[in-house]
């Protein structure tokens, strides 16, 4: 969680971005993406929850799929690029909070039947069976989608980055340095404090 100002993305962040999509582009296929650890370990969460990561795609493997199969990455402004530069460089799924809009503790669970959950860009998700991030009010977060209610917008002074990893893969302290760094650069980042939720 960390204290941050909301922006349009500078051409240096941009530039990263697009560095790393070239990367991408070059060294994989949509075929390998769904053995790449991180995104095996979850796919098998979602088994495992009796959720089908084939329909509810991860947030991580949409946007490589996106990416290699040579689409752009939706510029939204600097706090969700550089999630999403994370994303597409670690495989880890990312969920990206306005800290302002959650309540009270957070617990991580499995959706119910009929529990309500408006995604961003995706309308009414039936998260059942889906792991998910809740606070007082209900779930606000999936690793396949992001809630409307906790949704950053440029009235977010309060940021809250979560990193899901479903197997305790080594390369998440990796990733997780790599997301502390970018907001520091790019988000002017400060009061910054981690924390495990479990």
């Amino acid at each position: 969680m960390a204290d941050v100002i909301v922006a349009e993305s500078i051409d240096e962040l941009i530039a990263e971005i697009i560095s790393k999509i070239t990367q991408i582009r070059q060294t994989l296929v949509v075929e390998d993406i769904s053995k790449i650890s991180v995104i095996d370990a979850a796919r098998k969460a979602y088994k495992a929850c009796g959720k089908d990561p084939a329909r509810y795609r991860l947030s991580a493997e949409a946007l490589l799929r996106r990416v290699v199969s040579g689409k752009e990455l939706y510029q939204i402004n600097n706090v969700v690029d550089q999630l999403n530069l994370v994303s597409i460089t670690s495989g880890f799924s990312i969920g990206g909070y306005d800290a302002a809009k959650i309540q009270g503790d957070i617990s991580f669970g499995i959706g119910l039947a009929g529990e309500p959950y408006q995604g961003i860009g995706r309308g009414e998700l039936n998260i059942e069976g889906l792991p998910v991030f809740r606070d007082s009010l209900g779930a606000f977060g999936t690793p396949t989608s992001d809630s409307q209610r906790s949704e950053v917008s440029g009235q977010t002074s309060r940021f809250l980055m979560i990193l899901i990893d479903f197997g305790g893969d080594d390369q998440l302290e990796t990733a997780k340095q790599m997301a502390i760094s970018l907001l520091k650069k790019y988000c002017r980042a400060t009061n910054i404090i981690e924390f495990n939720i479990n």
